[in-house]
This record gives structure tokens, sequence and C-alpha cells, in this order.
């Protein structure tokens, strides 16, 4: 089955992505190539691409973060969050750090799926995705 047209990407998956020693390598370019056949749009947002960069940065050196924001970041639509997001964000935060370990990004990006794009299909690594209840494609 073709994946779906719109999907909304996480560092786990950018990551994945570029990193050929990462674990989930091999399924994100399958993934990428599966989405180009389906012509998918990629949605995420100014703050995953933000942890993207740093992440690619610190783990995999600078050639690596500056590829991706050369030929990754211009390709994607970007979700601008708004107050009212990271309100609601910040408050799942506060309810789940306690027992669980989330990144504030996480709880972001969660909202944004659920209340900005329709509960959108996501491609992720994270298993903090599942464990919202959202849909995983990875």
């Amino acid at each position: 089955m073709p994946l779906p047209k719109e999907l909304f990407v996480d560092t786990s998956f950018w990551f994945a992505s570029m990193v050929a020693g990462d674990v989930n390598h091999m399924r994100a370019g399958e993934l990428l190539e599966e989405a180009a056949l389906a012509a998918s749009r990629f949605h995420t947002t100014r703050e995953v691409m933000s942890e993207t960069l740093t992440l690619l940065r610190y783990r995999d050196g600078a050639r690596s973060a500056l590829l991706f924001a050369k030929d990754i970041v211009p390709t994607v639509e970007m979700v601008v969050s708004d107050s009212g997001d990271h309100a609601a964000a910040l408050e799942i935060f506060r309810r789940l750090a306690p027992r669980r370990r989330i990144s504030y990004c996480d709880a972001l990006s969660f909202v944004i799926v659920r209340q900005r794009l329709s509960d959108m299909a996501c491609l992720a690594f994270d298993r903090d995705f599942c464990a919202f209840g959202l849909t995983v494609l990875g």
C-alpha cells in the first residue's frame, strides 16, 4: 500500500535517513523511496528542524548538518506553532515528564499532529509517537 500524500516527519526519522550508522537507516531509505513514489509531502515544525540540525551536528558532524540544511530543510512544509500550541505542549510535558522520558519537542509535535494536522501519519522511529497513539510509519 502506498504511503499517504501528507506526512509529518520527526527528528528520529530525519536523523536515521542521514546517518548510515543509525540502526534505522535502511528502513528510513526504504520509506523515502516509497514517499517519492507516492509523491508525498513532508511536514514538520521549526522545533523538529532545530532538534535535527543540532543532533546531526553533535553526533554526525557539521557536514551532515549543513547538507541537511541545504538539501532537506527547503523542501519541507513548515508548520508554524503558535502560543496555544506551546501552552498545550507544556501541559502535556508537565503531566508526562515525571513518569516518562519525553522531550518538549515531542509533546509539541503531538499537539501539532493532533490539533493542526488532523492526525496525519508520521514518519518516526521514536517510541513516544506510538505511546501518544499517533499513526507511525517507521
